[in-house]
């Protein structure tokens, strides 16, 4: 029998103790919004029945899709939920042939910033929920303060370095790169600093970053795997479960001894998963 074949390196964010497993939406159309993942990341079927989908790359499932009742609203964007799902490319030149496709299909992006730690692209499913498309920087270069406070920016982002960083003779963005995963969740709460507090004391994740109206948290070291503002929320109170939008985050990772959901003070679904 042949070897199995190697399973792939996984980026920096999803090595650490606690790291983004899935995210799970709630859709009004769960075809519509499978086809438009499949179509913008090239991501893979894994299952899908009777108003359901499971997404993602390498054979592993990171994005469920799943569908609401019959007239239900879909997500209010002034309260709190998902601000965007973060899906991470495995290197800066899949990050390049990924822009190359997205020119292509004429795929409509919102905003573009250079974070320092990560270049990033943002955009809009057809339900409203945000999404990043980025590429971490190497991590030995991200600058800290005292260790514990990374430094992040919004700097206008020079598209034309990260096409030129695609190598001559590359592929094509015909599909996921087989270690494509998300790699940070962004939330929209009603206050951030309770936020802050919720996910340092529940979850056990160190506060690396602060912005004005937002909190950014990681486990291990990362530039963020959650991060929480009030940009559009201030104030917000308990979500409306019955609307779309975000159904559920989870984390896995060594980090987790028990598998649990919890509820942040918002009602957003949280589920610890054990994993490596």
């Amino acid at each position: 029998m042949a070897d199995a074949a190697p399973s792939p390196t996984l980026p920096f964010a999803l090595t650490r103790p606690l790291h983004v497993a899935a995210v799970g939406l709630k859709a009004k159309s769960v075809p519509t919004l499978a086809s438009y993942y499949r179509a913008l990341l090239g991501l893979e079927t894994i299952a899908e029945k009777d108003g359901h989908a499971l997404l993602g790359a390498g054979g592993i499932p990171f994005l469920e899709l799943s569908a609401l009742p019959p007239g239900a609203a879909l997500d209010d964007p002034r309260s709190a939920g998902l601000f965007h799902t973060a899906f991470l490319m495995p290197t800066r030149a899949d990050l390049g042939r990924w822009v190359r496709h997205a020119i292509d299909r004429r795929i409509p992006v919102d905003g573009m910033s250079d974070h320092v730690v990560s270049e990033a692209f943002y955009l809009t499913d057809p339900e409203g929920n945000g999404i990043e498309v980025y590429a971490d920087r190497p991590e030995q270069g991200w600058r800290w303060s005292d260790g514990k406070l990374v430094d992040m920016r919004t700097d206008p982002l020079d598209v034309d370095a990260i096409l030129e960083s695609v190598p001559a003779g590359a592929a094509p963005y015909a599909s996921a790169p087989e270690a494509l995963r998300i790699g940070h969740v962004h939330l929209r709460v009603g206050n951030d600093k309770l936020a802050e507090d919720w996910w340092t004391s529940e979850i056990g994740l160190d506060v690396v970053a602060r912005y004005p109206g937002a909190s950014f948290l990681s486990s291990g070291g990362y530039h963020h795997h959650i991060a929480g503002n009030i940009w559009r929320s201030r104030g917000a109170g308990p979500r409306d479960p019955a609307r779309g939008g975000l159904a559920y985050v989870a984390l896995s990772g060594s980090g987790v001894t028990a598998e649990r959901e919890v509820l942040d003070p918002w009602g957003t679904v949280v589920q610890l998963r054990k994993g490596s």
